[in-house]
């Protein structure tokens, strides 16, 4: 019996991990035709309830952008620092992840990282393809990407940094320091880390086991405790009222702000997750609307893949997603 029940646990385990990386490529692939889009034009485009299906973008349908992009190098770079600590007995994760990056960097056709380890992420042409990469993100690495919470790269805030962190939660004990010193690599203002930290806590509640409102409750109570939280906790808290009062619309969507930083792409995530009745209105929700679509999309589907596991994402969509088969190896690696 307890064998049958370790396997249970793991076999959950991997639905959920699996979920958490597929259903955020799937929302980004969703996300990325109408990413520059008004409401106004994804309606006259798409029809009164917007977009309901993958479109073609980067010439072909289910191709992510560059948030799913950075996301894989993330978790790339978080195996290996866990591996080098197995192997040394002693790795900083955030400069682990940092080199990772810099392969990302490389292959957006600028120049390639000196000394930096390859790795088979590397070879997959689909991650040289420029998916409107981030000018913040680009502009940080291509002076090195050093910035940490306490010697801020810059004053960003935008949601680049926050987008990617998901698999801080999956695999950090500390999720929060983790999730804040990775954006922090790139995006250098407070609300830009500490979006971070709170989604990646979200997630590692989440990976426990825990319910959404539960794992909301613990990212807020830790989020509270650091110095400069006040934007980003009160993103937080419109984002709970807005889902308390407001119908499941676009309009109420964009009453959160276009997620183009960090703390609205938060809110318009946890909104779209609260309001959902499965992960297809749930995703849908976090796109069409006049903003950062694939950030936010992402991020609602990372959310409801990992509380609901990879079964609930809709097969068709998982059938046309690019790189399926790799995105599902990252998950299992981690």
């Amino acid at each position: 019996m307890a064998e049958e029940v370790t396997r249970a646990e793991v076999a959950l385990r991997r639905s959920r991990f699996r979920g958490c990386l597929l259903g955020g490529a799937v929302g980004d692939a969703l996300g990325a035709p109408v990413e520059f889009s008004s409401l106004a034009e994804i309606r006259r485009v798409y029809g009164e309830r917007g977009l309901t299906d993958y479109a073609p973008a980067y010439g072909r349908l289910g191709a992510f952008t560059d948030d799913t992009q950075m996301t894989l190098f993330t978790a790339d770079g978080l195996v290996r620092a866990v591996n080098r600590f197995e192997e040394r007995g002693v790795s900083s994760p955030p400069d682990v992840v940092r080199l990772a990056y810099l392969r990302w960097f490389a292959t957006q056709n600028e120049a390639p990282p000196p000394g930096s380890p390859r790795g088979w992420l590397d070879g997959l042409p689909e991650l040289h393809a420029r998916r409107a990469p981030g000018a913040t993100c680009l502009a940080a690495l291509a002076a090195g990407g050093r910035g940490t919470p306490e010697a801020p790269a810059n004053s960003s805030k935008g949601c680049g940094g926050v987008r990617r962190v998901a698999p801080a939660g999956l695999v950090a004990r500390d999720s929060f320091r983790l999730g804040c010193e990775l954006a922090a690599l790139t995006h250098g203002h407070p609300s830009g880390y500490l979006a971070a930290g709170f989604f990646a806590r979200l997630v590692e509640s989440l990976a426990r086991g825990d319910d959404l409102r539960a794992a909301i409750g613990a990212a807020r109570a830790e989020l509270a405790r650091a110095a400069g939280h006040e934007e980003c906790s009160s993103a937080v808290e419109r984002a709970l009222s807005a889902a308390a009062r407001l119908p499941a619309s676009p309009e109420s969507v964009e009453s959160l702000g276009g997620g183009w930083v960090a703390e609205e792409a938060v809110a318009i995530a946890l909104f779209a997750a609260l309001k959902a009745s499965g992960f297809r209105d749930g995703v849908l929700l976090a796109v069409n609307h006049g903003g950062d679509s694939d950030s936010t999309g992402s991020m609602a589907g990372t959310l409801l893949g990992l509380v609901h596991g990879v079964e609930v994402i809709p097969p068709e969509w998982l059938a046309r997603l690019e790189l399926r088969d790799a995105i599902e190896r990252v998950a299992d690696d981690l």
